[in-house]
């Protein structure tokens, strides 16, 4: 049996999620899911609070919001975030600004927070963690900036950049999980839930 997909015993399981990188990750480990996107303000929350706490509290958002609606189900929430020293780059509002957010991160180490949430219904079990990656840059030129940004594939990514498309020829090292920073850490996913959740023989 799937590794992955024995831990929700064979309930019906739902990712509270619109991102496309989240849903191949999930497939890819062989989980079978449906999608519910939770309707959040994520720009309206968060000040004050560590990354860490931010992108858990968003997770834990996302999978309330969807909750009352599937009864009997394993949901899926995750919210990822970059933060470069003190503040945290979200998704770019336009070319300007993700050519902005990437000057600044050029030559630079930022951090790449990523909580999420497993919610047990109706049992009303979770299981939650937080990962953190650290992501080195090397020195970029304008040109190369410029020429990823009219790509377009910075405009729906926090920090404006994906790790997984051309920017990774902008990568100079990472420390901690690669998953992680394309959207979710599939290792701590897994041994968070096989923890809590799995019954064995």
């Amino acid at each position: 049996m799937n590794l992955v997909k024995r831990l929700f015993e064979n309930r019906r399981v739902v990712l509270a999620s619109r991102s496309p990188r989240r849903k191949q990750l999930l497939q890819q480990v062989g989980l079978e899911f449906d999608i519910d996107v939770p309707d959040i303000d994520e720009e309206a929350f968060g000040r004050g609070l560590p990354p860490d706490q931010v992108a858990l509290e968003l997770a834990r958002r996302k999978a309330e919001a969807i909750a009352p609606k599937h009864r009997e189900a394993f949901i899926i929430a995750a919210d990822t975030i970059v933060v470069l020293k003190d503040a945290i780059l979200g998704k770019p509002r336009n070319r300007q600004d993700a050519i902005a957010m990437l000057r600044r991160m050029s030559g630079q180490t930022h951090r790449v927070y990523t909580g999420f949430t497993v919610l047990q219904l109706p049992e009303q079990q979770r299981v939650e963690a937080v990962e953190c990656t650290e992501v080195t840059f090397k020195p970029l030129s304008d040109e190369e900036i410029e020429a990823y940004v009219d790509t377009g594939s910075p405009m729906d990514k926090a920090g404006a950049y994906g790790i997984q498309d051309t920017s990774a020829i902008f990568i100079e090292r990472i420390h901690g999980c690669f998953y992680n920073v394309v959207g979710f850490p599939l290792a701590r996913f897994y041994e968070t839930c096989k923890a809590k959740f799995f019954k064995g023989n």
